[in-house]
């Protein structure tokens, strides 16, 4: 049973950093490819970054492309979203996920929440 388990959410103010980790069992890590996506109140989920299995290439949302770096270590099955220079408008619940391809993915997280205040 695969299982995605995101941690890092919390308040901070903008221009301030936070560390989205996700971590995943259930398969093995290195042979899927993971993504971040986010959903702010009232707004469909959109995709924000994703990474290929060896992690040598990396996919950005015009919106958060220069401040958020995603990254992933096989050892650890882990993938992380670096986010820099927060923005209010990056408010969201932030969802990781993992599929065969960049583009398709078939299991997600819970979700952790990040604000950030004005």
């Amino acid at each position: 049973q695969v299982q995605l388990v995101e941690s890092g959410g919390g308040l901070v103010q903008a221009g301030g950093s936070l560390r989205l980790s996700c971590a995943a069992s259930g398969r093995t890590f290195s042979n899927y490819a993971m993504g971040w996506f986010r959903q702010a109140p009232g707004k469909e989920r959109e995709f924000v970054a994703a990474i290929n299995r060896s992690g040598g290439s990396t996919y950005y949302a015009d919106s958060v492309k220069g401040r958020f770096t995603i990254s992933r270590d096989n050892a650890k099955n882990t993938v992380y979203l670096q986010m820099n220079s927060l923005k209010p408008e990056d408010t969201a619940v932030y969802y990781c996920a993992t599929g065969l391809r960049i583009s398709v993915y078939d299991y997600w997280g819970q979700g952790t929440q990040v604000t950030v205040s004005s």
